[in-house]
């Protein structure tokens, strides 16, 4: 059984050798032990922080097989970004240039740099490991955020995000980068990502130009890559449209992958969940999987159990019990998995 749960400390040789398998281009899950173990005692603190008000809480959670009690892939959430580092985007606008004297009308795409997605909640550090790929763990660890953002609404912003990986080839080469961040930071695209997943953005607002960038003065290449995910994020942009983020024309600042946004409430899982009685038994008529959590807080625990959802009362087995720690008679949130559309 798979389950969903915060990290501790005790993780962190099995979150290194996850963030060791990632490779580049995954800047919030390091293979450095020492920043690792700085996101887990700031997780465990804002797990059993008392929180009104979203702040800069970073929540780390972590998939366990619970077979092998190894961790085998993380995920988390941002409450608020921006707040003690400023979070930049591209915002990718449309300026007119007219003549009237020669007859001439001119309309081009210019970058914006900002900070418009301060406050908004960021869903972050995304990683499953490549031997437990497919059936519904990835869906387990990515959508479990939002039961947990159903069971805690207060500790995040109305607005969630998602950057998502922008395109670069196989040898790690970002045409946007090369066309315009190396000419101001005049290092790989490897380096300067790296950099910023350090958590300190000042670097950005001292060298990246102020002023729009026009894009027809980047490479061909450059532009057709405005807005397009890597190859390997594709399954996790469809997946996220299935729950109602959109692209609104913001693109990260290095290799100008989209970030989408959604309103917290129309999340497809988080407004389709629902508290239920729990109780050992066998569920009548079809079953399909169930996403299931505890309610809890500094305790959360999620898991996928067969069962179904025709009335008020979730039927699951002891173990599923046990693995969200809970009893029989307790309530828990849940939610269809999947649906007709996926």
């Amino acid at each position: 059984m798979m389950v969903i749960r915060p990290a501790q400390h005790s993780d962190l040789e099995d979150i290194l050798e996850l963030a060791a398998s990632a490779g580049t281009g995954l800047t919030t899950l390091p293979n450095d032990p020492e920043r690792i173990t700085d996101k887990i005692k700031n997780s465990i603190d804002a797990f059993n922080a008392d929180i009104d008000v979203p702040g800069p809480e970073y929540y780390f959670f972590v998939l366990e097989d619970s077979k092998s009690n190894k961790v085998i892939g993380t995920s988390a959430l941002v409450a608020a970004v921006g707040m003690d580092e400023a979070f930049y985007t591209y915002k990718l606008s449309t300026v007119i240039n007219t003549s009237h004297d020669l007859g001439i009308y001119n309309k081009h795409q210019i970058l914006v740099l900002g900070n418009d997605y301060t406050g908004c909640t960021e869903i972050a550090t995304l990683f499953l490991s490549p031997d437990f790929r497919g059936g519904t763990n990835g869906h387990l660890l990515a959508k479990s955020r939002f039961l947990f953002m159903a069971d805690c609404p207060e500790r995040f912003a109305d607005t969630v995000i998602a950057e998502m990986r922008g395109y670069s080839d196989e040898d790690g080469r970002s045409p946007f980068w090369e066309s315009l961040g190396r000419r101001f930071f005049a290092m790989d695209f490897a380096k300067a990502d790296a950099i910023s997943g350090l958590g300190s953005n000042q670097f950005i607002a001292e060298l990246m130009p102020q002023h729009p960038i026009y894009v027809d003065m980047l490479s061909k290449e450059a532009r057709e890559t405005l807005g397009k995910v890597h190859p390997k994020t594709k399954p996790a942009l469809s997946m996220l449209k299935k729950e109602g983020f959109r692209y609104q024309n913001y693109v990260d600042i290095f290799d100008a992958g989209p970030t989408i946004e959604v309103p917290k409430d129309q999340i497809k899982t988080y407004r389709s969940s629902k508290q239920m009685t729990i109780h050992v038994g066998h569920a009548q008529g079809e079953t399909t999987p169930i996403m299931i959590s505890n309610g809890k807080l500094a305790d959360f625990r999620a898991t996928v159990f067969d069962s179904n959802m025709d009335n008020d009362m979730l039927y699951v087995s002891q173990q599923t019990l046990d693995a969200l720690n809970v009893s029989a008679g307790d309530t828990v949130r849940a939610v269809k998995m999947f649906n007709k559309r996926g």
